[in-house]
């Protein structure tokens, strides 16, 4: 028998003989024997016992049926995977597509040289509002920069990229066939040295990949800005454009 039979068991026995009991109670002990009683019943093992019928070992223990999920009569079908759209070229862009991976990795343009002075570098800080000493202020560069002179702010060196590469020469276009290039952006820009006042920059581009899309062709591109006389360069960046055909 367990500790829960048990109780139930003394609490049944007290329950039919307390009125045998308390009739040999003086009538003070009587009314202790009541209340005692009626806070038994009102305790938690009390409670208990009133609201479970736990089976003993003696009693058998229904099993619970276990719950089975109805697989679905049928399956749903599986949703078609979208194909992609086949790209078709037009006759300037596939010549030009055909044309560009013969040569990806090689130097395919080498501008012209362009003069960056102190005067450009100016104009640049009063459009960009970027007027640092290191730029403007020649007498201090002179005195205090490990340079030794002013520097052009390496997005000015940036911006001169489409000039640079030819991308804005009507008469001298890199992609001539292309009715509109579009400048997407950069993955990747780097200034390995500074421009100084006074330097001669000029840009070459290797064409790193070529890829057909809707009404043209993206390509992706390395310009590296060489400065004359110098080993390093003052600018690599990794530029994406659109030609629209």
């Amino acid at each position: 028998m367990n500790v829960v039979d048990f109780f139930k068991q003394k609490r049944d026995d007290l329950s039919r003989q307390q009125f045998e009991l308390k009739d040999f109670l003086s009538p003070s002990l009587r009314d202790y024997w009541l209340e005692l009683m009626k806070k038994a019943n009102n305790t938690q093992i009390g409670a208990f016992i009133h609201s479970h019928n736990l089976a003993s070992n003696d009693d058998a223990v229904e099993q619970a049926a276990p719950v089975v999920k109805a697989e679905p009569a049928v399956k749903a079908a599986a949703e078609p995977v979208p194909q992609p759209v086949a790209i078709v070229m037009k006759p300037e862009a596939e010549a030009l597509y055909q044309e560009l991976n013969a040569t990806l990795g090689e130097v395919i343009h080498v501008g012209q040289w362009l003069m960056v002075d102190q005067a450009r570098i100016n104009s640049f800080a009063d459009v960009t509002e970027d007027h640092q000493w290191i730029h403007t202020d020649p007498e201090r560069a002179a005195a205090e920069s490990p340079f030794k002179t002013t520097i052009a702010h390496g997005f000015l060196t940036l911006s001169l990229l489409s000039v640079l590469t030819d991308s804005v020469d009507p008469e001298n276009q890199k992609f001539p066939t292309a009715k509109m290039t579009v400048n997407v952006g950069f993955n990747k820009i780097r200034f390995p040295y500074p421009v100084k006042s006074g330097n001669r920059v000029r840009a070459s581009t290797r064409i790193q990949s070529v890829t057909p899309i809707k009404r043209g062709l993206e390509i992706v591109q390395e310009l590296t800005v060489e400065i004359e006389g110098v080993r390093r360069p003052g600018c690599v960046a990794e530029s994406v454009i659109h030609l629209h055909f």
